[in-house]
């Protein structure tokens, strides 16, 4: 049987359909600084005090929205039965990070949501308002009206000092039943599901039981400090099965920040190197002590990496003083830092360690968005497109060095029956090389006998000839 990665907003278990995310293993432990019980007195010893300190700060999150019903076809076709409204819900949990109502949640939990309402600790509920949706990391932040009121508010610890077997506790609302605390250990860290470099959160992973209703809720450490917001599991039966991940704070205090700030999209510092990661076989061929690091294979001309002079063919070996990894760890690095600061980057170059100074900047939104639907007689038509920029990919959740015109959504027509699908890559249209969407416009405006249509998809191109 295989595991699958669960979302855990709501009370009906959602199993996922893809495999488990891929994970890097990790560099050698530091030297301790925590000790074990040494005592049956301090074995005994209870987590009380740390779950009255954060247990107030936690809350439970709905989220109502209306859906259009379709009445089953075979009715339709006698003209009985009209499409109906219903409303579909999801529970999740969330944090407060700021006395004044400033609450921290899963993406997922309130995605689509019309109507949030919060329900604190002492049951009071409150409607909020959505401040930052980030569907790539999966955080939302939201904001409650309590007036003057001062809330309780759990301190959001995002210096990265947590170790594999750190004692923690969870903190949310399983299967809609009420808050409930459940405690574990940290499994591991820097658990990353993207091999490209291009990671939007390296995970905390945890045994402490996680179940649908969790979502968003505190993952916190014995100083009842913030270290995560729980996001999903990997689970057979859909229910906790001891293997669960969290958001870590660092990122979460990126988001927050953001959004406090007024802003309403994170803006993610890119490095301009398309990374791999440091293989057994690499790490032998370039006389590495270990298999890890991120070894540069492109660098963007004019981005940060290249500006800094970091080349094709180097290890990189450390970001900000910390080991790295692997290429996602690297992409989450320097993707939590904020734009404009200085980041060191340690390298391995022709066999000589070295560093130097990136200057973290924004993915560059060139060429143009210029987003078009696409209409007329042509088997595109009801599709919208946008020109890949890297700011646009990194918008996107796709590869940054992608070049081309992306299909972003279908909304019926030609395009959907022909089975064109988000995320393709228009490449050309009866033989002419389609680079930007006024190129695909251009060429879908001739009226033609026959489409021969040729996309990019899942790094494999396809071509299909319509009449």
């Amino acid at each position: 049987m295989r595991a699958y990665r669960v979302l855990i907003p709501a009370i009906v278990l959602l199993a996922a359909c893809s495999p488990p995310r891929d994970t890097q293993a990790q560099t050698s432990l530091p030297p301790p600084t925590r000790t074990p019980p040494t005592s049956a007195a301090q074995m005994k010893m209870s987590f009380a005090p740390v779950v009255r300190k954060a247990a107030p700060a936690v809350v439970n999150i709905s989220s109502k929205r209306m859906v259009r019903q379709q009445v089953d076809p075979f009715w339709e076709m006698f003209g009985l039965g009209a499409p109906r409204n219903r409303v579909e819900g999801s529970l999740g949990s969330g944090v407060i990070v700021r006395p004044d109502g400033v609450i921290v949640t899963n993406n997922h939990v309130v995605e689509g949501g019309q109507q949030i309402t919060v329900a604190l600790a002492d049951r009071r509920e409150f409607p909020a308002k959505v401040l930052l949706a980030d569907p790539r990391t999966d955080l939302a932040v939201l904001k409650i009206d309590v007036g003057n009121e001062k809330l309780p508010v759990l301190a959001i610890n995002d210096t990265g000092d947590t170790q594999v077997g750190d004692l923690v506790l969870a903190i949310g609302d399983p299967f809609g039943v009420g808050q409930t605390v459940t405690n574990g250990i940290i499994s591991a860290l820097n658990r990353t599901a993207d091999p490209s470099g291009d990671a939007a959160s390296a995970y905390i992973q945890t045994d402490a039981a996680i179940n649908p209703g969790n979502s968003g809720g505190a993952l916190v450490d014995i100083n009842g400090d913030l270290i995560g917001i729980n996001s999903f599991i990997l689970s057979r039966s859909g229910t906790s099965s001891g293997v669960g991940f969290a958001i870590p704070g660092a990122l979460v205090r990126r988001v927050v920040d953001t959004a406090v700030g007024g802003g309403h999209t994170l803006v993610r510092p890119w490095l301009g190197a398309r990374l791999q990661s440091v293989t057994p076989e690499m790490a032998r061929s370039l006389g590495l002590a270990t298999p890890s690091g991120a070894l540069v294979a492109e660098v963007w001309p004019g981005g940060s990496a290249d500006r800094a002079g970091v080349r094709q063919g180097d290890v990189i070996t450390a970001v900000g003083g910390q080991p790295a990894v692997d290429a996602a760890s690297v992409g989450y690095a320097f993707g939590t830092r904020r734009v404009g600061d200085t980041v060191s980057v340690g390298l391995r170059r022709a066999g000589k360690d070295q560093s130097v100074n990136v200057r973290a900047q924004a993915a560059p939104a060139t060429p143009p968005r210029d987003e078009q639907v696409i209409g007329g007689r042509n088997p595109l038509t009801g599709a919208t497109v946008v020109n890949l920029s890297p700011a646009v990919a990194d918008e996107l959740g796709v590869d940054t060095f992608a070049k081309g015109v992306l299909v972003t959504r279908i909304a019926g027509g030609p395009a959907a029956v022909v089975g064109l699908q988000p995320g393709d890559i228009v490449r050309g249209i009866n033989g002419r090389q389609i680079q930007t969407t006024a190129d695909l416009v251009g060429a879908t405006n001739r009226a033609a006998a026959a489409w021969q249509v040729t996309i990019e998809r899942g790094g494999q191109e396809i071509t299909a000839t319509f009449q």
